[in-house]
């Protein structure tokens, strides 16, 4: 067996650690496990436009990404947070509250792209987030920030799982018809789909919950380091 292809894992540790440029470090890591695999440089370029090819939709998500990169530069996250912040009695809970909903509900009906942590939540969500916490407690510290930012992301993610699942042409319903007939239980794609309903509403109330006690906490937080601020400058 040869293991000199593995140099390739290796490439992309020393990248990831370096901090180097993604698309070179895998570039590198691609030409690293080819040339040492033994193709030819003719052959390892027709892989590389054969995956390309296959994996075309990725373009979507590549060409997103220099597209809110410009907005953010141009101020988006400051003008969601401004927009936001003129939203009276608005809390970061109930804001999330609401994404989760949507973000559920377009999952259900199959459009998983709406949301996401790159298009969504870093860009959007969590700028309005922090400008609703601002708006309700004043200025708020790093480690608040944090949490808010880790519960927005958190919040994409059980919209997204257990909102798809409700969708019968998604792969892990169409994955447990196949295993349900593979052991002589036939089961309909839709009966899946539709026993996946009441766990979606418990997920969402549950989450929801989490979401409203959020807000209780980080404004106990927020008093609790304005009484610390307070006796300090004292």
């Amino acid at each position: 067996m040869n293991y000199w292809p593995l140099l390739a894992v290796l490439v992309v540790i020393i990248g990831f650690m370096r901090r180097w440029n993604p698309v070179l470090v895998v570039m590198a890591a691609a030409l690293t496990a080819g040339l040492t695999a033994g193709m030819s440089p003719e052959r390892l370029l027709s892989e590389i436009g054969d995956g390309f090819v296959k994996n075309r939709y990725l373009l979507i998500i590549i060409l997103t990404l220099p597209v809110l990169g410009a907005l953010e530069r141009a101020g988006l996250r400051e003008h969601a947070q401004q927009w936001i912040a003129r939203r009276k009695g608005l809390t970061p809970g109930r804001l999330m509250t609401v994404y989760l909903a949507v973000r559920q509900s377009a999952a259900a009906l199959g459009l998983t792209s709406l949301g996401g942590h790159p298009q969504t939540v870093r860009p959007l969500l969590a700028p309005m987030a922090e400008g609703a916490a601002r708006a309700a407690h004043g200025e708020i510290g790093p480690k608040l920030r944090e949490r808010l930012r880790a519960m927005a992301a958190a919040t994409d993610n059980v919209g997204l799982f257990f909102g798809e699942d409700i969708f019968i042409a998604f792969g892990a319903v169409l994955l447990m018809q196949g295993l349900y007939a593979e052991n002589g239980i036939i089961m309909e794609p839709l009966h899946i789909a539709l026993w996946g309903i009441p766990t979606a509403i418990l997920a969402f109330a549950i989450h929801a919950w989490r979401l409203h006690r959020f807000d209780k906490r980080m404004a106990q937080s927020v008093a609790a380091e304005k009484t610390v601020e307070g006796i300090n400058h004292d």
